[in-house]
């Protein structure tokens, strides 16, 4: 697969994520939704910002390396926008339940480096 191939494909699915979230957000009812249309909604988010973030970290790395694009920047571009979605997504659960105060978030942060550098010494 090319990277154009990639590029486009990661593109229908951001937006296909979009819109079902957009979907959720317009009409499900929070209040009769109960946990399950809760969880549609962080994992609709969830994958949302992990194709903005992972779009968003390879254009960098584009602009950044020129011509040098190996799949292994593509694979830790694709690795590092999951772990940002995932550290937002934790974010927002704590703060849904009312338990984010700043030593929280940065235990949920440090938790995220710590799973960033283990995938980092691996190689």
């Amino acid at each position: 697969m090319t990277l154009k191939t990639y590029l486009w494909g990661a593109r229908l699915l951001i937006l296909a994520s979009l819109a079902a979230l957009g979907f959720v957000v317009f009409y499900l009812n929070p209040e009769n939704a109960g946990l399950s249309g809760l969880a549609i909604f962080y994992l609709l988010l969830f994958f949302a910002l992990s194709g903005i973030f992972n779009f968003l970290l390879l254009s960098a790395r584009r602009k950044t390396m020129r011509d040098e694009m190996h799949i292994a920047n593509v694979s830790l571009s694709f690795r590092q926008g999951t772990l940002l979605a995932v550290l937002a997504i934790g974010l927002l659960v704590l703060q849904s339940f009312r338990m984010l105060v700043w030593w929280d978030a940065l235990l949920v942060v440090a938790g995220i480096f710590l799973i960033e550098l283990y995938f980092l010494s691996r190689n």
